[in-house]
């Protein structure tokens, strides 16, 4: 299983230089678990920069894979995780996430680089 940080979906739906690195996982849908919090971080990113159509497509196209909801359970995982890595919230909801489901967790968002689990490719400069 996987589980795609929101900075690695903008990558991949902007066909940045990492798009590569992400697609083969992104296009696994059997395998792609999404957080519901990552819905928004992407729709309101993709609504920003290229409107509200372009945001619509980007979700239908995360909800291919299974969407994970934020629950109590899963919010004390992230709470925990996010004391101990010392990560901000959406970041830890990302992991704890990836880690209730023992999922590789793909990004390339800096503050994951050495973290067990993890596939950190760094951003590019552009």
């Amino acid at each position: 299983m996987n589980v795609v940080d929101s900075s690695a979906w903008l990558e991949y739906l902007a066909d940045g230089p990492n798009a590569d690195y992400f697609a083969r996982t992104v296009e696994n849908t059997r395998e792609l678990l999404v957080p519901a919090l990552s819905i928004f971080e992407v729709f309101k990113r993709v609504m920003q920069q290229r409107g509200e159509t372009a945001a619509v497509h980007a979700v239908a196209a995360m909800q291919q894979g299974r969407v994970v909801p934020l629950d109590a359970l899963l919010s004390i995982r992230a709470a925990r995780l996010s004391l101990a890595l010392r990560l901000p919230m959406a970041d830890s909801v990302m992991l704890a996430t990836a880690r209730a489901f023992d999922a590789e967790f793909w990004t390339q968002d800096a503050d994951f680089q050495g973290v067990p689990g993890v596939r950190y490719r760094a951003a590019s400069k552009r």
